[in-house]
């Protein structure tokens, strides 16, 4: 655990250091909660941008709850992980409940036990709003604390139990919202990955593994499923792609984008080969073989700028588009060539 002495350096480390980031300067719980559920596996830079926008579109929990699911899909594309989206709603949609039903009355609860049982909302989470929001006393863990505790004490492996012990021993009582965010901003900043920076820390002297704290955790292995696909782009009349919701559960559910077929195909005359995109998640390395109609298939396509999208259905939809232009283009000049080649021929006659 960390000393007394420990804390005081730490916290007044953090009071001197840390980054002037927006939710920090607000004691709005649901503003918090925003940032606390963007910033799952999102970096602070991209995050930014996002918190902001959901904010902007969503400035209190009932806004939210009274919006229909897609308007927040919208207002979070870009940002990954749709899933944290379609639960923040449902959130929002049980706390605007009354008691009695229930819900929380339209406010956020202040409890760890009571965050916890929202949707969408793990024990990191209801500790980080819990300790910040509301000042509870609660020790919050994350990829940062664990990595400062594994340092600390020498550990390369140290289980999720050990790592909760370990925070909540030293935990400041007193300052459990600024104590959390001190010792996540110092596995940001200081404690890092890589390039550690052990020179500038508050609680060197009392690490364990400062002599060697590259070492520290043992990286976890991640294994990637590399996944094979192939896009098949149609637009309509008027130019627009012919996009499809898609359910609510499994990859991208919610948002809309062209039909996706398992491995490589083959459509015929009638569809150009557009390229091929990559795409990189977390766990799926995805090559996507892009198909595009060369002729209008209906007359019902839908406006790219009115419907959430994915990132890769992003990469697809543009590579699909500059295709069919640059198809359309050596069309052009093959018409003309010939109309030309036509006039020239009669003129010789």
């Amino acid at each position: 655990m960390l000393s007394a002495s420990d804390q005081q350096a730490l916290l007044n480390w953090y009071d001197e250091h840390q980054r002037d980031l927006p939710w920090r300067a607000t004691d709005d719980p649901w503003a918090i909660l925003l940032s606390e559920v963007l910033l799952q596996q999102t970096q602070v830079a991209r995050g930014l941008v996002y918190w902001q926008r959901m904010v902007e579109a969503f400035p209190t929990v009932a806004s939210m709850a009274q919006a229909p699911v897609d308007a927040v899909l919208k207002a979070w594309e870009g940002a990954g992980y749709y899933s944290r989206a379609r639960r923040l709603h449902a959130l929002s949609q049980r706390v605007v409940l009354p008691a009695i039903e229930g819900g929380f009355d339209g406010r956020l609860p202040s409890s760890y036990d009571a965050l916890l049982s929202l949707p969408g909302i793990g024990p990191y989470t209801a500790a980080a709003v819990a300790s910040i929001a509301f000042g509870q006393p609660v020790a919050c863990v994350d990829g940062n604390i664990r990595r400062v505790m594994a340092r600390q004490t020498a550990q390369p492996a140290p289980a999720p139990t050990d790592v909760q012990t370990w925070a909540d021993g030293s935990l400041h009582a007193e300052r459990p919202g600024d104590w959390n965010q001190a010792l996540m901003e110092l596995g940001a900043t200081v404690c890092t990955p890589k390039r550690v920076r052990c020179e500038q820390c508050p609680v060197a002297p009392s690490c364990a593994g400062r002599s060697t704290p590259e070492r520290y955790p043992l990286p976890k292995r991640q294994r990637i499923k590399s996944v094979v696909m192939t896009a098949i782009v149609d637009h309509d009349v008027q130019g627009r792609p012919l996009l499809h919701q898609r359910p609510s559960a499994g990859l991208f559910g919610g948002l809309w984008g062209p039909e996706y077929l398992e491995g490589r195909v083959q459509r015929g005359e009638k569809y150009l080969h557009a390229g091929v995109v990559k795409h990189q998640l977390s766990h799926r390395s995805m090559t996507v073989d892009v198909l595009v109609g060369v002729s209008p298939v209906a007359s019902d396509g839908v406006e790219r700028a009115a419907v959430a999208t994915s990132t890769l259905d992003e990469k697809v939809l543009a590579l699909a588009t500059r295709a069919l232009e640059a198809s359309m283009s050596n069309d052009e000049d093959k018409r003309r060539s010939y109309e030309k080649k036509e006039v020239g021929d009669g003129a010789e006659v």
